[in-house]
């Protein structure tokens, strides 16, 4: 259903498509047979008066002489270090997170996603499944920055496509995950090649893999 999370009715305040969706899923009691699951035939109308989200945080100029993979990793953990105090603010605030299904806190997940820069992948050693525990991460990662950024007065109620455009096409943490998606979609590792190439990277950002 093309909804956002949280508005299982479309959107607020839009009595007439609420009451569309109600009747639509009142219909399904009269299907021959069950469980069903279909899509709803209306996208919900666009919200009016959308304000673009604002990254709150800023970025010192690149160091001289680093290597492109090098720089980026180290913009990666500053972006992080940076978003940090937006993220404890939503969590005092909202006394709530989603953040922690890795097991590991925000600066362990970057220091373990940027490892994956290079075309080696880390050891396996200790991690039964290194591409569940990446999407895992990566999951956390995305969660960190929304909450993040939604915690900046003004944008608590940023929707999920704002959030998606702002996290994917202006954050150091999407050009991170676009370039290891570009190092690992051919992995010889079975697990995370399936994951890169299923998970990482949203259908409406393709374009960014071109």
């Amino acid at each position: 259903m093309p909804f956002e999370l949280g508005r299982p009715l479309g959107v607020p305040n839009d009595a007439a498509f609420q009451n569309r969706v109600i009747a639509a899923a009142l219909d399904l009691f009269e299907a021959p047979s069950g469980p069903r699951l279909v899509n709803h035939t209306e996208d919900a109308p666009t919200v009016e008066g959308a304000v673009p989200l604002v990254c709150p945080v800023s970025f010192s100029q690149p160091v001289s002489g680093e290597s492109g993979l090098a720089q980026l990793s180290a913009k990666f953990k500053e972006e992080i270090a940076l978003m940090r105090p937006w993220y404890d603010r939503s969590t005092e605030e909202r006394k709530r997170t989603t953040v922690g299904v890795s097991g590991m806190e925000p600066e362990a997940i970057g220091s373990f996603v940027v490892q994956f820069l290079d075309d080696d992948i880390p050891s396996t050693q200790e991690v039964n499944n290194l591409g569940a525990l990446f999407k895992l991460a990566v999951e956390d990662l995305k969660a960190f920055y929304y909450e993040s950024a939604t915690a900046r007065p003004g944008q608590m109620d940023a929707d999920s496509e704002t959030l998606s455009q702002w996290y994917w096409r202006e954050t150091v943490a999407g050009k991170v995950l676009v370039a290891v998606h570009r190092t690992h979609r051919d992995s010889e590792d079975e697990t995370l090649r399936r994951v890169v190439n299923r998970n990482l990277v949203p259908r409406a950002h393709a374009s960014l893999l071109s």
